[in-house]
């Protein structure tokens, strides 16, 4: 036996060694860009302990969370019962990953998850949202011998190379090109979509129910009439749901709140995990499956090294019994509800908030031009220089003076995208409505430090920092 306790390994003692050096360290070794970014805005600050929709600096000072790792953290950090569950399931030493053999516990966890969607039959487990995706675009082509693939304008699907073939988003497809076979067309765009199928050539559409990127709900009636359309041309529907999935929108999935809406492929992550193993996972129809797999010759064809280990499947079984026990998904429609109606009820009270939408706990607040000749020529000025300067101002504050983490909802967007934890409660609620009503009080004065931080904004832009 190897590693006992002469190993010379001590973590605890590693951090309290080198823990500060966190930032020099990523500037080193990692993107640089990002160090470089965090100390720009005031971002840089250590987080040395977290629970719940809560962490805590290195001063001790509480922060709320309302970005949840972009949609990681469902549960909160630290829940005890996925805690409890990893910890079992370390404990109990299994035959992890051999390779040839068919353990339980991916097969429980598929049961649980397909039993959210039941006219789906099948389930693959890979490790991540992007990941997800892939599986679906690979079965989505070959269960239908077709090369293209359909998405919507500002979309975002993961990065890796064919997912990022059906990423809306310019910016980050610019420079790695060639990319697979695709077209993009505008979300709620029927005509659009028909007019690709008549091609012939369209192995699927894949579509987040609710868009990360501005926080843009498919119209009502858009899945149902796309599924239908979809399925007329012999091609299948893609729910991309790694963010909007397991709760997040106040239904299990958000395709669910439309009636009659059956994806043929469902993308899940994110939440999945508990926030600690990652796990991404494909469900599908039983059809698809087994064209995919339709010999022992290919009973591999389509796998992930670490798919399926047991503290992966732990953490998704933990999640999923936590989800049930403490109701969350109705825990984020109630709090999605209370949030979103109390922002959308200030939107008369500021003439730079435009509009507050979304569904559950994943809520957009828009910025739009002011009426008043004083703040409109501020909000040109920021404009000229680079659009999305006035939310990333918001942003800044809220945590600088708030200690509440939000982010930007896309490059060059004036939203401001709120994914909390599904834990969340009323006086979570309460302190982020207060804090977002002092720094509007003071973007609407016209002056004082956040004007001036939007001046150190303009001038990064215009130097092209």
């Amino acid at each position: 036996m190897t590693g006992g306790a002469g190993s010379g390994f001590d973590l605890r003692a590693l951090l309290a060694e080198r823990g500060a050096e966190g930032y020099e360290l990523h500037a080193r070794h990692l993107n640089p860009q990002l160090p470089r970014m965090l100390h720009t805005i005031g971002f840089d600050r250590v987080y040395e302990r977290a629970e719940g929709a809560h962490f805590w600096d290195a001063e001790g000072n509480d922060h709320l969370d309302m970005l949840a790792g972009f949609g990681v953290m469902g549960l909160g950090r630290h829940h005890p019962v996925v805690r409890r569950a990893l910890h079992d399931v370390l404990d109990a030493g299994l035959a992890d990953l051999t390779r040839f053999d068919c353990p339980p516990l991916p097969g429980l966890l598929a049961e649980r998850l397909l039993s959210y969607s039941p006219h789906l039959d099948r389930v693959f487990f890979g490790n991540s949202g992007t990941e997800a995706v892939e599986t679906a675009l690979k079965f989505a082509r070959y269960a239908t011998g077709r090369p293209r693939v359909l998405y919507c304008d500002h979309a975002f699907h993961g990065l890796t190379a064919g997912a990022l073939s059906v990423n809306g988003e310019r910016g980050f497809r610019n420079g790695f090109a060639p990319l697979l076979p695709d077209t993009r067309i505008p979300l709620g765009d029927l005509a659009a979509l028909e007019r690709e199928l008549l091609r012939g050539d369209v192995a699927a559409f894949v579509v987040e129910p609710v868009q990360g990127k501005g926080v843009h709900a498919a119209p009502p009636g858009f899945l149902a009439a796309a599924q239908e359309l979809l399925h007329r041309h012999k091609a299948l529907l893609i729910a991309d749901e790694v963010q909007t999935g397991i709760g997040r929108t106040g239904d299990f999935y958000a395709y669910q709140h439309e009636p009659g809406v059956e994806p043929d492929l469902v993308c899940v992550a994110k939440a999945l995990s508990g926030g600690y193993v990652p796990v991404g996972a494909t469900l599908g129809r039983d059809w698809i499956f087994r064209k995919v797999y339709s010999s022992m010759d290919r009973v591999l064809v389509h796998s992930a090294s670490f798919g399926s280990n047991a503290q992966a499947m732990a953490a998704g079984l933990a999640v999923l019994a936590v989800m049930e026990d403490e109701q969350l998904v109705a825990r984020a429609r109630a709090m999605g509800e209370l949030l979103r109606g109390r922002l959308a009820a200030l939107v008369g009270d500021y003439e730079l908030l435009h509009e507050v939408r979304g569904r559950g706990l994943m809520i957009g607040i828009e910025f739009g031009r002011p009426s008043s000749l004083g703040l409109r020529s501020r909000w040109t000025v920021l404009q000229a220089a680079r659009k999305g300067l006035f939310a990333q101002m918001v942003v800044v504050p809220l945590l600088r003076r708030h200690r509440i983490l939000t982010q930007v909802s896309g490059d060059r967007l004036e939203v401001i995208k709120l994914i909390p934890p599904l834990v969340i409660d009323e006086a979570d609620v309460d302190r982020f409505v207060g804090a977002f009503r002092e720094v509007m009080d003071e973007a609407h004065d016209g002056g004082g430090l956040m004007w001036e931080f939007g001046r150190t904004l303009v001038r990064q832009a215009a130097a092209g920092s």
